[in-house]
């Protein structure tokens, strides 16, 4: 295949990046109305937690990752390791855009992310899900991670199946 017609590089990076939160925040809310219903209180829920993560984001504790093509953001994942001593270290806004699903970044920026949460000695890492994620929770379960709670709830609000992942990491 020549230059020509070659897609263009996605990159992965890592830290913020202007216009983050506010793709981000679209990447979710888009995604999640058209497959669930989601509607405002979602979306402002991603970019008020997303925004509250990153005006106290420590590189020493947390990470931030965005996959960009065209300099255009595609999909991002976080951890927030804020209380990873006590509850562990916690996975947040892992998002794929439409346009890059399925070609293995979401793979690669999960990578990333346990890697970070090793090289931080973290012992454990946890996520907040729901069911019909198939997808995401393949990576999970790929990755080590395992469902050890279900419930009903609205935390995003919308009622769901809400699953609950934890993947212990050995030292």
């Amino acid at each position: 295949m020549s230059e020509k017609n070659s897609p263009p590089e996605i990159r992965i990076e890592s830290g913020y990046r202007p216009g983050a939160i506010g793709r981000v925040a679209e990447l979710h809310s888009l995604y999640y109305h058209e497959h669930w219903g989601f509607e405002l209180y979602f979306e402002a829920k991603v970019a008020t937690e997303l925004s509250a993560f990153l005006q106290r984001y420590d590189q020493n504790r947390d990470g931030f990752w965005l996959a960009r093509q065209n300099g255009r953001i595609e999909g991002s994942v976080a951890i927030d390791g804020i209380d990873a001593d006590n509850k562990g270290a916690h996975l947040r806004w892992f998002i794929i855009s439409d346009q890059l699903r399925g070609q293995g970044v979401g793979r690669k920026l999960l990578e990333k992310a346990l890697v970070f949460c090793k090289t931080q000695n973290y012992t454990k890492v946890y996520l907040q899900t729901f069911a019909g994620l198939t997808a995401a929770r393949h990576l999970y379960e790929e990755s080590g991670f395992k469902l050890v709670k279900e419930q009903n709830g609205k935390q995003w609000g919308t009622a769901v199946n809400e699953h609950f992942f934890v993947l212990e990491i050995q030292p």
